[in-house]
This record gives C-alpha cells, sequence and structure tokens, in this order.
C-alpha cells in the first residue's frame, strides 16, 4: 500500500491504518529501536508505541513520506527509552556509544541559550552533511541517525568495516572544524 493511502487512513481514524503501517514498516521500526536499545524485547515495544504516537499526531501532521516521519518518531522513543535504562544501571545498544563519539564535535545541550544554539547547530550540521560526498554522508548517518554498528554499516555498502572507522573519524574532524569556523561552540 501506498504512503499516501496509509496516511489517509489514518486520517479517516480507520484502524486498518496500524494493520497496514506495521506490515509496511515494522522491521524498519525495530530496527532502528533494536540498534538503540540492543533488546528484542524493548524494539518490540518501542515499534508498538510508534504505532500509537503516528496514530495520535496523524491528524495533525499529513508526512508525505512515512518511512522517515515513523523513523523519527522510532528514534526519539529508543533514545528516551534507552536513556532510561542508562539511569536504572541497565541498558547497552550502539546509542550510549555514538553519542560519547559526537561528544568531540557538538556540545551537550543544557539551558535556554543552549536550546536556542541547538536549532542552529542543527541547520549547520544538515548543511555540512548536503557538502559531503554521498557515501561519506551515508556512512555518517546510518552511524549517527539509525545507530547502526560499523561492521552492519560495511556489510550494507559493500566496504570494508576498517573504511568506515576511518571515514567517520575523518567526518567528525572534519565537522568539528566545519562548526567552530561558522561560530558554534565545540
Amino acid at each position: 500500500m501506498e504512503d499516501a493511502a496509509i496516511v489517509a487512513l489514518f486520517w479517516e481514524r480507520n484502524e486498518r491504518a496500524l494493520t497496514e503501517t506495521a506490515a509496511k514498516f515494522g522491521a524498519y521500526c525495530r530496527k532502528i529501536a533494536m540498534n538503540i536499545l540492543a533488546s528484542a524485547r524493548d524494539a518490540e515495544e518501542c515499534e508498538n508505541d510508534t504505532l500509537l504516537a503516528a496514530w495520535n499526531s496523524m491528524p495533525a501532521n499529513r508526512p508525505a513520506r512515512l518511512a522517515p516521519y515513523l523513523g523519527r518518531i522510532t528514534r526519539n522513543l529508543a533514545l528516551d527509552r534507552s536513556d532510561a535504562a542508562r539511569t536504572q544501571k541497565r541498558g547497552g545498544g550502539q546509542a550510549a556509544l555514538v553519542l560519547e563519539e559526537l561528544e568531540e564535535c557538538v556540545a551537550a545541550p543544557g539551558g535556554v541559550e543552549e536550546d536556542f544554539d541547538a536549532a542552529e547547530t542543527g541547520r549547520q550540521i544538515s548543511g555540512f552533511l548536503r557538502e559531503l560526498p554521498e557515501e561519506t554522508r551515508r556512512i555518517f548517518l546510518r552511524r549517527y541517525w539509525y545507530c547502526d554498528s560499523t561492521a552492519d554499516i560495511a556489510a550494507r555498502l559493500g566496504i570494508s568495516e576498517a573504511k568506515v572507522r576511518v571515514t567517520l573519524h575523518r567526518t567528525r574532524k572534519k565537522m568539528a572544524v566545519y562548526l567552530a569556523e561558522r561560530g558554534v561552540k565545540v
């Protein structure tokens, strides 16, 4: 079923929207959650929470493409769940490692002024990503948006894991310089 038809079902408040969304995007959402949470049970719960969040948000939104919309919901829910798990001294997955890698490039948020700066930082990072070669951008996004392991990225793109790690390292360094040149606190 096409995305527009599924969105129309959401707008009609037809419960078939949930079934169609789960059939088309369930594995995609579980993969994102699994990369962050490292728990099949938590990933499945996150997928269900994503469906509920989509059901609740869809009348106010009408996304043209469901994959990025649902991916963003899933990622945010999984990161929230991961934060809660870390608070309880249990956790794992790629999320903690991914965030630790990015600490050298982007300052941690924490205050009203930083919240305002975070939006500008996001725009600067988007600009940086647009300037990257396609393969480098895909590697960066697979690691830092989808929280894929370096081994998964290498397998997906048909390159060596060493190339993935080197590309990520060099890209983080370039991003730090790029952001510093634009006045973003690193």
